[in-house]
C-alpha cells in the first residue's frame, strides 16, 4: 500500500481525537499495519501452543474454547511472576508524559499507540479481573470484559509497539511500557496468536542456530565468498576459521551480518579488522545468531535461544566471547543473559590480547561490544587509519534502541566514527542517545507486509535523518544493529531520500590501512574511493604517460 502513498500524503497526520471513547471504538484491522499470523509449522516446532492454519482477516482465529481462561490465568500467573508487572498496572496516573513520544503514535495519529493507552488496554482487563473496584463497578473504574474484540486489539497494537523503551525514558514513574508489551505478547502467545516474522525465525533458530535457518556449509560457503571480495578489493586473503576449538576468543554476530545487505559490508569488515590484528578467535556454525526473537515471544523461549551461545563457548574452550552490531542482542545479553543462563564460570574476564585492557564492565557476562573492542584499540593506538578514504561519506550516527536505552553504548560508536571519518554530524538532540527514535520495524516487525506500519513508525526517524541531509548534505546514515541496517535502509529510502546505512565497521574497514595491502581504490562496497579511478582507467593514464 505504502509504495502508492507519497511520502507528503503519509506525513498529513492527524492527532485530533476521535469521537468515541477509546472502550467503544472496535478495533479497525487494516492492510498494510499488521504481519501475517505464524504458521502451524512454526509454532509445533517449539512447542508453542494451539499450532493451527489461521489468517488474521478471518473472523475466526480457531481458538481454544477456553481461550478466556487460559489469558486470566497466564496473567495471574505473570502478576504472581513478575513484580514489575503488577507495579506498571497499579501505579500509572494516566499523566501523558509518555503519549507523544512513541514513534508509532507519531507516525500514525491513533490514540492507541500512545503507550499510556495501549497499556490501558491490557489494564483495563486487569482492573476487571484482579482488582475489587473493578470487579464491582467495572466500566466505571476503567474496566472492561475480555472478549474477542479485545483480544484482536491487543494482538493489533502489541504488535504495533517496537518495545524500543523511549516512552520509559519520559515516565515519571519509570515505567516500562516495553515489559507491558512484552507481558501482553506472552498472552497471546498461549493462544497461539503470534506472527510469523517472529515464530519463524524461532523455530529456525532452536533448529538450526540462525533465525535465517542456514546450513553450516552455508554460513562457511558465505563467509569465504566474503573472503574473495576481500581479497580482490584489498589484495590480502584473511583466513576465518569455524567451530575451531582453543580459540581465544568466540565471535557472534547476527545472521543479518552475514546474508543481508548492507550487513555484508559490516561483516567483511570484521574479517578484515581481525586479520589485520592477528586475532585468534573462530565463527561457530552452531551459535550462529547474536539474536534472539524468542525475547520478544516468551521470556521462557528466549532463554531457551540464548543457551547456544554459552554451551558453544563451553565446548569450543574459549576465553571469551565478542559480539558484532546488533541491537536487541545486547540487550539480551545486557540485561538478562547472566540471570538466565550464567554464572559463566568456565570463561575468563575478557581482556584485549591487542592492549591488555581488561573489560570490567564484562565481567560478568564475558561478553564484548565489539564497538567497545574497536575503541579501545584505536584510544591505544593500534590501528593506522585512514579517514580520509571515507572523504565521500557525510556521516550521522543513529543509536538503535538496544545498544543505548538498553546497555548505555552512547560514545563509544561516536568515538570509532570521529576516528575513521572526516564528516561526522549529530541528528537533533532530542532524536539522539537514551531519547533515540526506534527505526520503525524492532521486535520483529521488519516484514513486508506491514510496510504502512514501518514507514509510518519510521516517520520520526527519517525526519531526523532528512534534517541532517538538508542541513549538513550527510548521505550516510552509521549504526550498530543489523535490523536498523534493514529497516533503515527503506525508511532513509522513503523519508530522506540520497542517505544510505551502514555498520560502524563497515567504516573502520575502509579506513583501515592494512599492513600487506595492495594499492586500494575502492571501498567495501566497490565503490571507487576518493580521487581514485577504475585501474583499466589508470592503466590507460599510465599507458598515455609511457607514450608521452
Amino acid at each position: 500500500m505504502s509504495k502508492t502513498i507519497k511520502p507528503e500524503e503519509m506525513s498529513k497526520i492527524n492527532y485530533l481525537p476521535p469521537e468515541k471513547e477509546w472502550m467503544d471504538n472496535k478495533v479497525d484491522i487494516q492492510k498494510g499495519m499488521f504481519c501475517h499470523g505464524a504458521k502451524e509449522a512454526s509454532l509445533a516446532a517449539v512447542d508453542f501452543p494451539n499450532p493451527r492454519q489461521w489468517s488474521v482477516t478471518d473472523e475466526d482465529w480457531k481458538l481454544p474454547s477456553n481461550w478466556q481462561e487460559i489469558v486470566i490465568k497466564g496473567m495471574a500467573e505473570r502478576l504472581e511472576k513478575y513484580r514489575s508487572f503488577k507495579v506498571f498496572m497499579d501505579v500509572c496516573v494516566r499523566c501523558g508524559a509518555c503519549a507523544d513520544k512513541c514513534h508509532f503514535y507519531l507516525g500514525t495519529g491513533d490514540p492507541k499507540n500512545m503507550p499510556v493507552l495501549r497499556a490501558e488496554l491490557l489494564r483495563s482487563i486487569y482492573r476487571k479481573e484482579f482488582t475489587k473496584v473493578g470487579k464491582i463497578l467495572g466500566k466505571l473504574a476503567g474496566g472492561r470484559e475480555l472478549t474477542m474484540d479485545v483480544l484482536k486489539e491487543w494482538w493489533y497494537y502489541f504488535f504495533q509497539c517496537s518495545e524500543c523503551r523511549r516512552c520509559s525514558v519520559f515516565c515519571p514513574y519509570g515505567i516500562d511500557t516495553a515489559e507491558v508489551t512484552i507481558i501482553a505478547r506472552e498472552l497471546l502467545n498461549l493462544l497461539g496468536l503470534n506472527i510469523e516474522w517472529l515464530a519463524g525465525p524461532v523455530s529456525n533458530c532452536f533448529r538450526k542456530g540462525n533465525h535465517l535457518g542456514l546450513e553450516p556449509h552455508t554460513i562457511t560457503g558465505t563467509i569465504e565468498s566474503l573472503v574473495d571480495d576481500i581479497e580482490e578489493m584489498t589484495g590480502v586473503r584473511v583466513n576465518p576459521s569455524f567451530n575451531r576449538k582453543g580459540a581465544e576468543i568466540l565471535f557472534i554476530t547476527p545472521s543479518g551480518d552475514i546474508f543481508a545487505d548492507p550487513g555484508i559490508y559490516t561483516c567483511m569488515g570484521y574479517m578484515i579488522l581481525f586479520h589485520e590484528l592477528g586475532l585468534d578467535y573462530t565463527w561457530s556454525t552452531y551459535a550462529s545468531e547474536g539474536g534472539n526473537f524468542g525475547f520478544f515471544t516468551s521470556n521462557e523461549m528466549a532463554k531457551r535461544l540464548n543457551t547456544k551461545i554459552y554451551a558453544e563457548a563451553k565446548r569450543l574452550g574459549v576465553k571469551w566471547i565478542l559480539g558484532g552490531e546488533c541491537g536487541h542482542m545486547w540487550r539480551v545479553l545486557n540485561q538478562y543473559m547472566d540471570t538466565w543462563n550464567g554464572p559463566a564460570d568456565f570463561l575468563q574476564v575478557p581482556k584485549s590480547p591487542i592492549t591488555g585492557t581488561v573489560f570490567e564492565n564484562a565481567a560478568s557476562t564475558k561478553m564484548v561490544h565489539i564497538s567497545e573492542f574497536t575503541a579501545d584499540l584505536i584510544k591505544h593506538n593500534k590501528l593506522k587509519l585512514d579517514p580520509s578514504r571515507n572523504d565521500d561519506l557525510i556521516v550521522s550516527y543513529h543509536d538503535s534502541c538496544n545498544t543505548a536505552r538498553g546497555m548505555g553504548l552512547f560514545e563509544e560508536p561516536r568515538y570509532v566514527l570521529n576516528n575513521v571519518v572526516n564528516h561526522f554530524h549529530e541528528m537533533p538532540e532530542h532524536t539522539i542517545r537514551e531519547k533515540t527514535f526506534c527505526c520503525g520495524s524492532g521486535s520483529g516487525l521488519n516484514a513486508s507486509e506491514n510496510m504502512d506500519l514501518r514507514l509510518r513508525g519510521g516517520f520520526p526517524r527519517g525526519q531526523a535523518v532528512k534534517f541532517v541531509r538538508d542541513h549538513n548534505n550527510v548521505n550516510m546514515l552509521s549504526c550498530v544493529c543489523a535490523i536498523d541496517r534493514a529497516a533503515l535502509s527503506t525508511v532513509c529510502d522513503y523519508w530522506a531520500p540520497g542517505v544510505a546505512v551502514c555498520g560502524v565497521t563497515e567504516l573502520v574497514a575502509n579506513a583501515l590501512v592494512m599492513k600487506d595491502e595492495k594499492k586500494r581504490n575502492k571501498n567495501l562496497r566497490g565503490e571507487l574511493l576518493p580521487g581514485c579511478v577504475e585501474e583499466d582507467e589508470e592503466d590507460e593514464d599510465n599507458d598515455e604517460e609511457k607514450e608521452e
